[in-house]
């Protein structure tokens, strides 16, 4: 009876449709992914056998008569494939991946991570278009704490101040402002703005802080004023959104690392469901917006350099494209099966991490 308990509080935590739309958007995401590999993989003429979104036993599967390629979709959704002949084994097919020229091959490889960026760069430009409004990088106003502080002000900052840069970075939106004081605002950080036409720094401006999961955020005091909504403004408030959150995602990897984050603020497909469900109810942009950072973050960390990850082929197909000889296929097996292991098994350990999370 207590598992069953248990069971039903699992359904009733998740509710049904945050399944369905987080399965909708993770099957979207691969869908992207997959295509990048399979219209670079077309364009250079490599033999494709089959086209397939999830992994495990085959839902629905179809033969074109064309091409001879199979397209499936399969029961698990956590990933997706292009199965081309000698992409892991030899193969005497002229057309087969292993065949192909080594800058053909990267590109192959790198295409799926590349559309993810992309798409998650084209969905954050319709995103900020869609917007009532955009927020300027200038300061309107500086409000006092219940103790009638602003360490905005105490700092020196004033209102109609335009940020230029935190800590030696260059902010060109006021999202790039609010992550480079979130992130290191933790100290005192110096602040570059731009008054009355000049570029004025302030040495060791202090923000409040909050902790979050045991980590220490910087946080801000100060608000802004809306910008005209031009063309012009909408193309680079899309630009430095897109790039500032392919930086939060590897600054995070970096963090993760140094161990800046612990293993509570990574999550897996469940705690990403949970995620979006959240984001779901407090509006479509919040729900885009994070689908944005999903997809990018499918994009960058299948770059990363690890085994069995499209970063992992991307690192020995450079090797040899240095080296001018491709390592042994069979250790390169080897060392993508171990990866693969690896990476199973932290899936399993941040899956028990989410459910046991969710009681």
């Amino acid at each position: 009876m207590r598992e069953i308990s248990l069971l039903l509080q699992f359904v009733l935590a998740f509710r049904l449709w945050y399944i369905v739309l987080a399965l909708f958007i993770f099957g979207f995401l691969i869908f992207i992914h997959e295509l990048g590999h399979y219209i670079a993989a077309r364009r250079f003429g490599v033999t494709i056998h089959e086209f397939a979104i999830g992994m495990g036993p085959k839902l629905f599967a179809k033969v074109s008569k064309k091409t001879g390629i199979a397209y499936s979709i399969r029961l698990f959704p956590i990933g997706g494939f292009v199965s081309m002949e000698g992409e892991d084994t030899e193969s005497e097919d002229e057309n087969a991946f292993h065949k192909k020229a080594v800058w053909k091959r990267i590109i192959i490889t790198a295409a799926g991570a590349f559309m993810n960026i992309v798409i998650g760069i084209l969905v954050m430009a319709v995103l900020v278009a869609t917007q009532e409004g955009l927020l300027s990088n200038k300061i309107s106003l500086l409000p006092t704490d219940e103790n009638g502080v602003n360490y905005a002000y105490e700092g020196g900052l004033r209102v109609g101040d335009e940020f230029y840069a935190v800590e030696g970075t260059r902010v060109h939106i006021v999202n790039e402002t609010l992550y480079e004081i979130m992130r290191k605002g933790i100290e005192p950080i110096d602040i570059t703005v731009i008054r009355d036409g000049e570029k004025i720094t302030f040495e060791d401006v202090v923000f409040p802080t909050f902790e979050e999961q045991g980590t220490m955020f910087g946080t801000i005091d100060f608000k802004v004023d809306y910008e005209e909504k031009t063309f012009g403004n909408v193309l680079k408030h899309g630009f430095f959104r897109s790039t500032s959150t392919i930086k939060m995602i590897w600054e995070s990897l970096i963090d993760l690392v140094s161990g800046r984050y612990g293993m509570e603020a990574v999550s897996g497909p469940i705690g990403v469901t949970q995620a979006l469900g959240k984001a779901a109810e407090k509006g479509l942009d919040d729900l885009v917006y994070l689908a944005v950072i999903i997809s990018m973050n499918l994009g960058v960390m299948n770059l990363l350099p690890l085994p069995a990850l499209d970063g992992g082929r991307l690192l020995f197909q450079l090797i040899e494209l240095v080296c001018r000889k491709p390592i042994k296929r069979e250790i390169e097996g080897y060392i993508h099966f171990a990866g693969l292991v690896l990476l199973m098994i932290l899936m399993v350990v941040i899956a028990v991490k989410d459910v046991i999370g969710l009681f």
